[in-house]
């Protein structure tokens, strides 16, 4: 348990509802006239919905115990994916559920950060950008220069970004894991 007074951004609250939220960001208030309060953003950790919730000054709150840890994705078994703890070297099932869009830039021994609470897996955190290699494009025309347009093409996982008209098959590209957008050659 801690107070309001102990608030800081991306620590985990465990709320009445027994949900998880991180503070994105408080304020400490005195106004004039009344007692203190705390403003917070709050964003849940499962679902990412942000929302404003007021404290009374020094109000208990509960701290959720958040471990986030590296670890390399080694394989699939099942609907499962299979995680290896760098420092330890435990094997971790997450479901695929809990990895969600994360699963289309995965190739065995990509880094992740992996968030645990009570042995429970809440998320899975891939680096800002991967480097992937193309599987399947359309070839590209003569004259097609970078300021054109766009074309699909499937990556290595399956996954299919949009990519200017002069990336042929094969290459090596950067892809944003948050947004799923083309960022450059690899």
């Amino acid at each position: 348990m801690a107070t309001t007074n102990d608030l800081k951004n991306g620590l985990v609250l465990k709320l009445d509802t027994g949900e998880l939220w991180t503070v994105v960001d408080f304020q400490h208030v005195k106004p004039g006239k009344g007692g203190a309060f705390v403003r917070t953003k709050l964003k849940n950790v499962l679902s990412g919905k942000v929302v404003d919730k007021t404290f009374n000054a020094g109000v208990k709150v509960e701290v959720a115990n958040v471990d986030k840890r590296e670890m390399q994705y080694s394989y699939m078994d099942g609907d499962d994916f299979v995680f290896m703890d760098t420092e330890t070297y435990d094997m971790l099932n997450v479901p695929r559920v809990t990895v969600g869009d994360a699963a289309n830039y995965l190739l065995e021994n990509t880094l992740a950060t992996v968030a645990v609470n009570e042995g429970n897996v809440l998320y899975i955190e891939l680096p800002a950008a991967v480097e992937l290699t193309i599987s399947q494009t359309e070839p590209g025309l003569q004259g097609d220069r970078s300021t054109g347009g766009t074309k699909p093409a499937t990556l290595e996982t399956g996954a299919e970004v949009k990519v200017p008209l002069f990336i042929t098959t094969g290459e090596k590209i950067k892809v944003d894991t948050r947004t799923g957008e083309y960022l450059g050659r690899a």
